[in-house]
């Protein structure tokens, strides 16, 4: 089937695990008619799911593409990953689509987690909409649940259809209006509302509104639905069964009559950087122009090599053409071009602005990058997109040089596919350590390598990673000078240092007049100073965020030579750090725990108890409660089995990073007493 850009829909199921993001993409396909009996979770035959560790944990990993045609539309839905740690691989691909739905358990209710997500969806300029699945559940409040979706995401968030018949049914509330029995408020009022809602977007529509018009035209009040979407000043709630397929029908016919296109969505901004500096490219999605697409995931079997999963934002591209990845110099031929319904490729001809396709063999593609078919001296860069920082680590161990190698490179290639992974040597503790979003995380990863690569990956628990900085300026000096026969070494140096903002780094300023250190020893002294930031001054961990100025000092026609210099501007800035009120500093993570409410005080007791800050909490309508706060990192090196002690296995945790922060005297001087200075070379 061929199609044009306005023609095309695509959609992502965002929300926490659990919710039925999975089921209900099954019950869409088969709603659509692309598959002839929907698969189950439990059976672990559903499309998404295909990965055998899915199917047996009966949980998403990663993200999953289902492309199909239905009402004369070409749709993509993304299923993405419910739990929190996969929450990186969630945020990573929806820069791939317009619209944003998120999926509420109905029994559950909405958590901190899955509120940050949508805020998180709403901050990459999505439109947004929610589906409340499992109506028909027992004992659900579906009145209490819109009052809290509305207390917590806006009195934006509106019905646009409602349960009947104890959740066996949905009544549309925004087209044709007919006054049924239902379930939670009635139809006439939330048609009123949502009518109300959109024509303040029009002032048009607003004026025939007001005026008592009865008839408002079908096409306007569909544009002022689509611009309250764009403008955020719409959050469309729909009620579903993935289960037993109520709603489901209905929602796929309201997404493809109201929800946007790719020309009708907000576009995204790319920059163009070239030697006359940057400027800002709209991407307004015209086929018609050169080819801009952006990788929004990678993945890489040892077989086939590695696939990006590209979504078009301009041109068109077709099979056999070629094609620049990011900087490449030389271009890379396109042989295929494939769409995806889960594990299945369904190869076609060609893909249009607003296409998600999938690429073999982009041997040179990375996350993110940006794929063109113009050579020129301009670098067209993709908007970044905010992953969170991943900090729960693990040390690997290695047992010889050959089984560091595979498994380096096997984490590497899971580095590259999945963007909140991180591989990291550690060089002044000799660790190579991993890093993800917590311990589901990192157990998946480990599994995926294991069952890809036949590898099993030793870990423990890692050193933590401090740092060091000076809390005040100060000056310092020092010369060098050492005679042992013949020529001798010399070099004298006077500097100053001073904290910078946290998050600045290191400068360098060479402040020195009159030659009375020459131009090519500078250099030296610099290198010297940076032995020093890498190694540490008082306690062996990496010091930052200061600004070092070199103002002055000596050197000898003869004798001064680079290693002389590198000891003195060493030396120097050990002196001025002794003088500058030096610090060690710790990571500091925020953390949101769901537990028992019956546990609620004994864990905000304990979290007290290991420096943590409790900042609020939440009570959840299935009986638990939501505690956000932030405590050091070191204290959550195992406290997966603490926390599971204190609620009987009930309780979870996720954490991202948040700053680094002094630590506590008592601890500064246990690290900073087995330090020992850099000797002299």
């Amino acid at each position: 089937m061929t199609h044009e850009t306005k023609q095309i829909l695509n959609v992502a199921l965002i929300g926490s695990g659990g919710a039925g993001k999975t089921l209900l993409s099954e019950a869409i396909l088969h709603a659509a008619k692309v598959t002839t009996t929907k698969g189950s979770v439990d059976a672990g035959t559903t499309v998404s799911d295909y990965l055998p560790r899915e199917k047996a944990t009966q949980h998403s990993f990663n993200p999953s593409f289902l492309s199909f045609s239905f009402n004369k539309k070409q749709c993509t839905i993304v299923d993405t990953p419910g739990f929190h740690d996969f929450v990186g691989r969630t945020l990573s691909v929806l820069p791939s689509v317009e619209t944003a739905v998120l999926v509420v358990d109905a029994t559950a209710g909405i958590d901190t987690s899955t509120l940050r997500l949508f805020a998180a969806a709403g901050s990459q300029d999505l439109c947004r909409a929610i589906i409340i699945n499992k109506i028909d559940a027992d004992n659900v409040d579906l009145e209490g649940l819109i009052d809290q979706i509305q207390q917590v995401v806006g009195s934006e968030c509106l019905p646009i259809n409602l349960p009947a018949g104890g959740g066996s049914k949905v009544i549309d509330c925004f087209g044709e209006v007919t006054e049924v029995d239902t379930d939670i408020d009635d139809v006439a009022s939330s048609h009123e509302k949502i009518i109300d809602q959109i024509v303040e977007v029009d002032e048009e529509l607003m004026e025939l509104y007001l005026e008592g018009e009865e008839e408002l035209p079908e096409e306007s009040v569909s544009a002022a639905f689509g611009a309250a979407l764009r403008d955020g000043h719409l959050i469309p709630i729909f009620f579903a069964s993935a289960q037993t397929d109520v709603g489901v029908k209905e929602f796929l016919d309201t997404a493809t009559q109201l929800f946007p296109s790719p020309l009708a969505g907000n576009h995204p901004t790319f920059t163009v950087r070239s030697a006359k500096g940057e400027r800002e490219l709209v991407l307004d999605q015209d086929s018609s122009k050169p080819l801009l697409g952006q990788a929004i995931k990678i993945a890489i079997d040892p077989f086939r090599g590695r696939m990006a999963v590209v979504r078009i934002h301009q041109g068109t591209l077709k099979a056999g053409s070629q094609v620049y990845v990011g900087d490449d110099r030389k271009p890379t031929k396109v042989p295929h071009i494939y769409r995806l319904v889960g594990d299945e490729q369904v190869e076609i001809k060609q893909a249009v602005a607003g296409d998600i396709c999938a690429l073999p063999r982009m041997e040179t593609s990375t996350y993110n990058c940006v794929l063109h078919d113009t050579k020129g001296d301009e670098s067209v860069r993709a908007p970044s997109v905010d992953v969170p920082t991943p900090v729960f680590g693990r040390a690997i161990r290695f047992e010889n040089d050959n089984e560091a190698q595979k498994i380096s490179e096997a984490l590497q290639t899971v580095a590259i596919e999945d963007p909140s992974f991180r591989v990291v040597h550690v060089a002044a503790l000799n660790e190579t350590v991993i890093r993800g979003l917590g311990e589901l995380h990192l157990r998946e990863v480990l599994q995926g390598v294991e069952a890809q690569h036949g590898i099993k990956v030793a870990t423990d628990i890692p050193s933590i990673e401090y740092k060091e900085t000076i809390t005040a300026s100060a000056e310092g000096h020092n010369r060098h000078k050492k005679q042992t026969g013949g020529a001798g070494q010399f070099g004298e140096v006077y500097l100053r240092i001073e904290p910078m903002e946290r998050g600045g780094g290191f400068e360098f300023v060479d402040k020195v007049v009159g030659g009375v250190i020459p131009g090519q020893f500078i250099p030296a002294v610099e290198k010297g100073v940076k032995q020093i930031l890498d190694k540490g001054a008082i306690s062996g961990h990496e010091l930052q965020d200061v600004r070092v100025t070199v103002y002055d000092g000596k050197h000898h026609p003869v004798d001064s030579k680079e290693i002389a210099f590198v000891q003195a501007g060493k030396k120097a800035f050990m002196d001025a750090v002794a003088k500058a009120r030096p610090i060690v500093m710790e990571p500091v993570v925020s953390v949101n725990m769901n537990v028992p409410s019956d546990c609620m005080g004994d864990v905000t007791g304990d979290f007290a108890s290991m420096g943590g800050i409790v900042s609020g909490s939440t009570v959840l309508q299935d009986s638990t409660t939501d505690i956000s706060g932030q405590v050091p990192l070191r204290e959550l090196q195992q406290y997966h089995a603490r926390l599971s002690s204190i609620t009987g296995g009930k309780g979870s945790y996720t954490m991202e990073f948040s700053h680094y922060a002094a630590v506590q005297p008592q601890l500064q001087k246990e690290l900073a007493s087995g330090f020992v200075a850099i000797e002299e070379d």
